[in-house]
């Protein structure tokens, strides 16, 4: 996210003469005092209306009102009941993932830059036909996700290829180390007579 409020030119600092600053000469705040502040709240507010529309850049932080727009630039169609910070997200991240589409790995940070999770993508499976491509996520991502899963895969998934959802169920392993000694000794006895 671009902070323009950040990369701006700062406003200077309202100082006064010391004997027009409001106290330094008088007991209690005096008119120079409110006026320098009056002036400068208005300057501020100048300088947060001239940065509001380059704020309305980023998807993420501008009016609702403007997001059809900025999507339509970016080729972006909201599909139904898409949650806003989704579709903000789409929208934001649309340039780098139309860039991340073309390989497995791309897919993937697609996948995990709009927070489906990891997954696992496998294409050309033998004894399979040549243009499956599998792609793998546990019960939760598949039933959260299946609207954005199939835009995403309209939007960004490679002509001539067909797609098909394989379930996984991710098991946790645990393994300990522990050292392995082992002590061997050869004791010979004869028995004399």
């Amino acid at each position: 996210m671009i902070e323009h409020d950040k990369q701006a030119a700062p406003l200077p600092a309202h100082k006064v003469p010391w004997w027009m600053d409001g106290h330094t000469l008088a007991a209690t705040l005096k008119e120079p005092y409110f006026l320098a502040n009056g002036v400068m709240n208005y300057w501020q507010k100048i300088r947060l209306w001239l940065l509001w529309p380059l704020a309305q850049l980023d998807p993420l932080t501008c009016a609702e009102s403007i997001l059809p727009t900025l999507a339509w630039g970016r080729d972006i169609t909201r599909f139904n009941a898409e949650p806003i910070a989704l579709f903000r997200k789409r929208i934001k991240f649309a340039f780098i993932n139309a860039k991340d589409s073309g390989d497995t790995a791309g897919f993937i940070r697609i996948f995990q830059r709009l927070g489906i999770g990891h997954v696992e993508i496998d294409e050309r499976a033998q004894g399979r036909d040549w243009d499956i491509v599998t792609i793998r996520l546990t019960d939760a991502q598949l039933s959260e996700n299946y609207d954005l899963l199939t835009a995403l895969l309209q939007h960004y998934g490679r002509t001539c290829r067909r797609y098909e959802f394989q379930v996984i169920s991710p098991v946790e392993l645990n393994l300990v180390v522990s050292p392995l000694d082992w002590d061997h000794q050869c004791l010979a006895a004869m028995l004399e007579e």
